[in-house]
């Protein structure tokens, strides 16, 4: 499984950055799907995960009703979708992947991992 990040960028607080994973290689009809973030000096961290067959989505309470995770079959991509930016929001955006479905926050639970992508955000 491969897996390609894109869309990170400066932005001022309050507003928004629509991340992308591209993901090639495998069938993802049984896997979960996830983005993870690392701030320097800090541990990397669950941010999102949705399951591949259902849809089901899990946050973390810090981005709950600002982040969106979807998924689009026709092009094996996962987005994340991040409004209402804040500055604590900065960090290096990872996404990876799990061979199985369900909640999994734990980083060492993911099998598969992408570059990172830079999210900036001023105050």
């Amino acid at each position: 499984v491969q897996l390609q990040a894109s869309g990170g960028g400066l932005v001022q607080a309050g507003g928004s950055l629509r991340l992308s994973c591209a993901a090639s290689g495998r069938p993802f009809s049984t896997y979960l799907m996830g983005w993870f973030r690392q701030a320097p000096g800090k541990e990397r961290e669950f941010v999102a995960a949705i399951n591949w067959s259902d849809r089901r989505t899990y946050y973390a309470d810090s981005v709950k009703g600002r982040f969106t995770i979807s998924r689009d079959n026709a092009k094996n991509t996962v987005y994340l979708q991040m409004n209402s930016l804040k500055p604590e929001d900065t960090a290096v955006y990872y996404c990876a992947s799990a061979k199985n479905a369900g909640l999994r926050v734990g980083a060492d639970e993911y099998d598969y991992w992408g570059q990172g992508t830079q999210v900036t955000v001023s105050s």
